[in-house]
C-alpha cells in the first residue's frame, strides 16, 4: 500500500501578499519547514530552527481550497529541499490555481511546473550566502517569472 505524500509544514496562513508585483493581493501561504543557507537577514528562521510539522498533502491542498480565490504563495525556509513539493505544485496549477514560488535560488528550479511564477531571490554578498546561488537557474526563467535582490549595503546595490 503507497502512503500519501507528507510536507513537513512550519506554518499554513492567509494573509496579503506584500512582496514582489503580486503585493496586495490575498494569499494563502503555505510556509515549508527547513533551509539550507543561513542569511544574515534571516527574517524566517523558526522554519529551520524549529521543528516544522509532518502533514499529508490532501490536508495541505485542503488548507488552499479554502481560500479558492486566492494566490498561492509556497515559500519558506527552502520549499524546494522538500521532493513532495513537486506533487503539491502540480496539483495546485492542475486545479488553476495561481502558485508563487518563493526559492532561495541555490536549488535547481529545473523540475519547477512551467505554470508555477517562480520567484527567485538572488542571494547578494552581506547575506553571506551569494556563492551559494545556483545560477544556472537563470536559464528557466520565464517573462512571468521574478528575480529579487535583498540589499543590506550599497555594495549588495552594486553588484545586483
Amino acid at each position: 500500500m503507497e502512503l500519501e505524500p507528507r510536507l513537513t509544514i512550519s506554518e499554513l496562513f492567509y494573509s496579503i501578499q506584500g512582496e514582489t508585483s503580486y503585493a496586495g493581493y490575498p494569499c494563502a501561504f503555505i510556509r515549508l519547514a527547513g533551509c539550507n543557507l543561513r542569511c544574515s537577514y534571516c527574517d524566517a528562521r523558526y522554519t529551520y530552527e524549529e521543528e516544522g510539522r509532518e502533514m499529508p498533502l490532501s490536508e495541505v491542498l485542503a488548507f488552499a481550497a479554502s481560500f479558492p480565490v486566492a494566490l498561492v504563495g509556497v515559500t519558506g525556509g527552502e520549499p524546494l529541499l522538500q521532493e513532495n513539493i513537486y506533487s503539491l505544485l502540480k496539483v495546485l496549477v492542475t486545479a488553476g490555481r495561481t502558485v508563487l514560488l518563493e526559492t532561495n535560488g541555490s536549488l535547481p528550479v529545473s523540475k519547477v511546473p512551467g505554470e508555477v511564477v517562480k520567484i527567485l531571490d538572488l542571494k547578494c554578498p552581506d547575506s553571506g550566502m551569494h556563492e551559494q546561488m545556483d545560477f544556472r537557474n537563470l536559464h528557466f526563467l520565464s517573462p512571468k517569472d521574478e528575480v529579487k535582490f535583498v540589499l543590506s549595503s550599497r555594495a549588495d546595490y552594486e553588484w545586483a
